[in-house]
């Protein structure tokens, strides 16, 4: 089959397709991204000589040229990763993160409907539920949970949910939607907790940390989130949604102070920050739809992913400086 992979050069998208591009060779995928700030093309090296893989830069809003694009492929599968996903940026400038993530769901959808596309895959987030009480730890995220949205970015996946729903409803569009904790591993942006502070560790900077650092996340590896996506997508139901989660609940601060021992520093390194707006106090998912329905499970503890991914950054500090100088947003001009 022919799969379109959107927001390929991200950091989930990018692990997604060095796992199916390797797993499927009968099968072809192309990656389209617009190759904003968190797009990297770099993510792209370890496949972009394989022969069932290419790469089209593009932007999923601009409704002609996915329209010409879904005419010249005619894709079988596709799987939006596309999204503008980081929760401060949101707050900043809630407008390129309405149009991304919902108008461009909306595109993408259009096209999968004119040009008979078999399935069609949203990539969401647990933060649409809201967030849990941190003295319930008996409650968890469940796919029928109301949802309630804390800040603009989660307000917009939420709005795609909706949309992909109504589009299922509607127009019988053969879809389905994957809801995930917070993934780590290789290749995520320098922006988000983990790669912050391993960065900041490296160099034995002042760590933030909002608040107290007692809000609580779920963590799941990112290659066992996307083997849950592509179990959905080869098996999953239209019309349902799949929570996948990573039965690891840590506070930030947990999670701070962990890299910070495998790292052999010292806990001063921390700084506690004025708390961010609507900052969602625990997250926390019930995957047992997917494990039942799916046979999907997790391949990783915490404790050993992290292993991994901190060993990842410590020996790709080339691929991190080439993002911090604005060095990566020329890779694929020089391709």
């Amino acid at each position: 089959m022919k799969v379109l992979v959107t927001g390929g050069c991200g950091f989930i998208g990018s692990n997604y397709l060095h796992y199916v591009v390797n797993k499927y060779p009968e099968d072809e995928y192309v990656c389209l991204d617009a190759l904003t700030y968190a797009g990297n093309y770099e993510n792209l090296y370890p496949i972009l000589e394989k022969e069932n893989f290419r790469f089209v830069k593009g932007d999923i809003t601009d409704r002609k040229f996915i329209f010409e694009l879904f005419e010249q492929e005619q894709f079988d599968v596709v799987i939006n990763f596309a999204a503008e996903s980081h929760v401060d940026n949101s707050i900043k400038n809630p407008e390129i993160f309405l149009k991304t993530n919902i108008l461009g769901t909306q595109v993408l959808m259009d096209a999968s409907l004119k040009y008979n596309v078999k399935r069609y895959h949203q990539v969401s987030t647990d933060e649409v539920y809201g967030d849990l009480p941190l003295d319930r730890p008996d409650l968890k995220f469940k796919e029928d949970t109301p949802l309630h949205t804390s800040s603009p970015y989660s307000a917009s996946k939420a709005s795609a949910d909706l949309l992909v729903m109504a589009y299922i409803r509607t127009f019988h569009l053969p879809a389905t939607i994957s809801r995930c904790s917070n993934n780590y591993g290789p290749y995520q942006f320098p922006e988000k907790l983990i790669p912050v502070v391993i960065s900041k560790t490296l160099k034995e900077e002042k760590i933030p940390v909002y608040g107290t650092g007692e809000n609580v996340r779920d963590w799941i590896h990112v290659k066992d989130h996307n083997i849950g996506v592509d179990l959905i997508v080869r098996k999953g139901k239209v019309g349902e949604i799949y929570n996948l989660g990573g039965h690891s609940e840590r506070t930030n601060l947990e999670v701070v102070k962990t890299i910070l021992k495998q790292l052999g520093k010292e806990e001063d390194l921390i700084e506690f920050v004025t708390d961010r707006p609507g900052h969602d106090r625990r997250y926390a998912i019930d995957s047992t739809k997917s494990e039942q329905e799916l046979g999907w499970d997790r391949t990783y503890t915490f404790e050993e992913g992290m292993k991994e991914t901190i060993n990842w950054y410590i020996n790709n500090q080339k691929w991190i400086e080439d993002i911090q100088s604005g060095e990566y947003k020329n890779k694929y001009k020089i391709k």
